[in-house]
């Protein structure tokens, strides 16, 4: 196994991997599979040193998210032919695996997620207690309510894993050096890299840190600090138990959720691994500070079975041929954690050719599907599907070493807890990045954590039942929100947009470069538009606000959780271009409000000398002026639909203008509204949101927004050819408009849309329209059903409840219902 004397055998390369376990090995297998030349990997000890080796193996079709399903489905079929295709046994077991729920709450979560996995071809069922104990004989059933069953997964060996995919690798031409440490990364001024070895300098084109817990040190040779932590993750392996040597099959793997332990056959005995408490669970901080301790490679942490004590007991509740096993092996080793569980894998932001995928709390199952996603984007430009949620740009400089500690153990804790939609998180907020306004608003709010800022989702009045309190059915916010509606719809409303991702963009070149980057045309001076960036296959990568403010100099406005996604991206396209242009992050230095609703023009005008009238200040026009003499940058431009403005503005203002439109609207009787309702008041208008209607899944001929895509502008813009391709092929499905008939919950978004007893689509996002009292949604669906008046059907917690596509949109906006009223037609509100 050991290469005899470690030799780097090249000094070019195309990729240098760094780290050996199974995510750096799949990588380099799928890109030499691919074709790629010269794919070198480095490993500083030996293959499968540090988290792979001592990895208990799951393999899972189960994932809640959407696209991370594509993940482990990949990683499934994979490894289910690798030992044909390399000749090296892999030790695959494929018996099922078993999802347990024991009180009524959880079978609503198994109900949630079946509606999730209807559009997925991947096999799961809702089971009853007699089908559990039929694939799983051992069970004590007196708590067992149903079971989510997935029929393909199982368990994997990992060392045999990654020695198969090495195989395979080297099968194909990749060079797998060890053992080789990296001891310093230096960046060229052509982009290029120069990775330093104790035997000499590679020069990569690109480099990629799969260096697991070890990550951190790479990231810092180049001045990041990538939020990971380490976590002392235990399990247990009995000795032989009769009654399980006396089954003619293997049991299931069963994941006792509210025990938080899975527990699977391992020959005639069991394997049992819990998943602590935020409190007992044990981090291995000193390696965040101190660095990993040098020679640590396939070693392993002290066990501790007092902390695991309580998991063990319900286990043997659950499984009682447990109580007479003798515990032969217990191991406890380092398992790396990203604040919110999920892995950072893409190229990263504010550095050239530097690609990661690090952060994996699940390895071995994402193994095989991320080296495939990896090795796509690297080799075509652009991510085969949309995986914002593992995007490494989902952090930045608010996530520091407490927070990640904090979130680490709350994640950990919370492995197996229900759940919800509108799922929050307490652990290490607020960050060090709030708004101006935090203070402020508080104790008046329920927050909503969005990329590290604090946003309001709703305010609390008198007799408000308030806090966070989840569910899958309509919750405390549900009357308080429709309150916040009305609010906007019939008075004003004022909310917190600063978490808004803000650039500022100017240089000789700069109408140039949006020209190439944006699909709709560059606005005028003193105009905005809605724009979007597309890939060059004609997806939808990011949708922007972009207004020139002053000739040759732009302010560009992205959602809060697209901040870097987007900057990474554009950043890519001036070093490409060579354009001559300068780009500044401004999100963290100004504060945004909008303020809305059919007297916002009334209450502003108190504050300013500008003329505010529709004749002076158009829709879809910025100016900079003064209010209350604090200036701002202010567009005529609102997410509700309704008339507004959005108020640009230093940070340290925001408390100062915040009182002053609050003081000047008191006649008017303005108040402030959330999230949630400006959600509603989107749905109901027809607005798309990035990340639900369109994203990199999406084409935005599908997703309805021909309005901001100019085909004959002059401009080469990215995706124009591919998108011409696809409007001559014609679509295969598209973006429709839902009405439904629910009771006592709405639609989220990601549910299956059923016609004649079949899935045919999926909706993106959903709410109750308090407009219409009754539930709204967004669904893709195939063109032979996409016609008004259609009746389909929308899977809500197992049940189905009838839908009808209509006109969109429910409500128009204000400056269309303007428009009609001076052409003597009367608009529908």
């Amino acid at each position: 196994l050991y290469a005899s004397s470690p030799s780097l055998g090249k000094d070019k390369a195309d990729t240098v991997i760094i780290g050996g376990g199974c995510v750096g090995v799949s990588l380099a297998y799928h890109l030499a599979k691919a074709g790629l030349k010269d794919v070198v990997l480095l490993e500083k000890s030996e293959l499968t040193a540090g988290s792979t080796w001592h990895a208990a193996g799951l393999t899972t079709y189960f994932h809640p998210g959407i696209n991370l399903k594509k993940i482990h489905a990949y990683s499934i079929k994979l490894y289910e032919k690798l030992e044909e295709e390399t000749g090296q046994s892999v030790g695959f077991h494929q018996p099922g695996s078993i999802r347990i729920a024991s009180t009524p709450t959880r079978v609503d979560e198994f109900k949630y997620q079946m509606t999730r996995a209807g559009w997925h071809p991947t096999e799961q069922y809702l089971i009853t207690p007699e089908k559990v104990q039929e694939l799983f004989p051992l069970l004590n059933m007196d708590k067992v309510l149903a079971g989510l069953y997935n029929p393909g997964d199982g368990h994997i060996d990992p060392y045999s894993l990654t020695m198969a995919l090495a195989a395979g690798a080297r099968k194909y031409g990749a060079q797998l050096n060890y053992p080789v440490q990296v001891t310093n990364l230096n960046p060229r001024s052509d982009g290029t890299w120069e990775v330093e070895t104790p035997l000499g300098i590679i020069q990569a084109k690109r480099i990629v840190n799969t260096a697991g817990f070890w990550a951190r040190d790479i990231g810092k040779m180049i001045g990041l600090q990538h939020p990971l932590i380490p976590v002392h993750h235990q399990y247990v392996v009995t000795s032989t138990v009769p009654e399980v040597k006396a089954l003619k099959t293997e049991l299931p793997v069963i994941r006792d959720l509210e025990g938080s332990y899975y527990l699977r056959q391992e020959r005639d005995g069991l394997l049992f691994g819990p998943y602590e408490s935020e409190e007992k669970m044990k981090l291995q901080e000193s390696w965040v500070t101190n660095g990993v301790p040098p020679g640590f490679g396939k070693e392993l942490f002290e066990s501790d079975l007092d902390r695991i004590m309580e998991h063990i007991e319900a286990a043997m509740e659950m499984v009682p041929v447990l109580r007479k096993a003798d515990i032969v092996n217990t191991i406890s080793g380092p398992i790396t954690y990203s604040p919110d569980i999920l892995p950072m894998v893409g190229p990263h932001q504010g550095v050239r050719n530097y690609w990661v995928a690090i952060g994996f709390g699940y390895g071995i199952i994402h193994a095989g599907g991320m080296g495939k996603y990896l090795s796509d984007w690297i080799l075509e430009g652009e991510p085969p599907f949309d995986l914002i949620e593992v995007d490494p740009n989902r952090y930045g400089k608010w996530t520091t070493t407490q927070y990640t500690a904090a979130k680490a153990r709350e994640s950990y804790g919370f492995n197996n807890i229900v759940g919800y939609p509108k799922e929050e998180r307490f652990a290490g907020r607020p960050t060090e990045r709030t708004s101006g306004l935090y203070d402020l608003l508080k104790s008046r709010c329920s927050m909503g954590f969005h990329a590290g800022w604090e946003q309001p989702h709703w305010f609390y009045k008198p007799g408000d039942e308030t806090g966070y309190k989840p569910s899958f059915r309509r919750t405390n916010w549900f009357e308080p929100v429709g309150r916040e509606y009305k609010q906007v719809m019939e008075k004003v409303g004022v909310i917190d947009l600063s978490p808004f991702g803000k650039f500022k963009v100017k240089g000789t070149d700069s109408v140039k470069l949006l020209d190439h980057l944006f699909a709709n045309v560059v606005p005028k001076v003193g105009s905005t538009n809605i724009s979007h960036m597309l890939t060059p296959r004609g997806k939808v990568y990011a949708e922007l606000t972009v207004s020139q403010l002053y000739p040759g100099e732009f302010m560009l406005v992205t959602g809060s959780g697209s901040e870097l996604h987007d900057l990474r991206w554009i950043e890519e396209q001036i070093t490409r271009g060579g354009y001559k242009v300068e780009i500044e992050n401004m999100t963290d230095e100004m504060g945004v409000l909008s303020v809305a609703g059919p007297y916002a023009r009334q209450v502003l005008q108190k504050l300013t000398n500008e003329d505010l009238s529709d004749a002076s200040f158009k829709f879809l026009q910025c100016k900079n002026l003064k209010l209350s003499n604090i200036p701002v940058t202010a567009i005529r431009i609102s997410y509700t639909g309704e008339l507004g403005w959005e108020l640009y503005h230093r940070k340290q203002d925001s408390v100062p203008l915040y009182n002053a439109i609050m003081e000047a609207g008191q006649k008017e009787g303005i108040d402030d509204f959330g999230t949630y309702a400006l959600n509603t008041l989107r749905l109901e208008k027809g607005f798309r949101a990035w990340g639900a209607e369109m994203n990199c899944d999406t084409n935005p001929l599908e997703a309805g927004l021909e309005y901001f895509v100019k085909l004959n502008k002059a401009a080469d813009f990215t995706g124009k050819q591919a998108l011409k391709q696809i409007k001559e092929k014609g679509l295969q499905r598209r973006l429709v408009y839902l009405t439904l008939d629910t009771d006592n919950v709405d639609p989220e978004g990601n549910e299956s849309v059923w016609h004649n007893g079949k899935v045919i689509g999926n909706t993106t996002s959903g709410c109750f329209s308090y407009g219409a009292q009754q539930s709204l949604a967004f669904a893709y669906v195939p063109m032979e059903l996409s016609k008004v008046g259609q009746k389909l059907e929308v899977e809500l917690l197992g049940k189905n409840y009838p839908a009808t596509i209509i006109q969109e949109p429910l409500v128009l906006t204000e400056p269309t219902r303007m428009r009609l009223q001076r052409k003597g037609e009367s608009p529908k509100m």
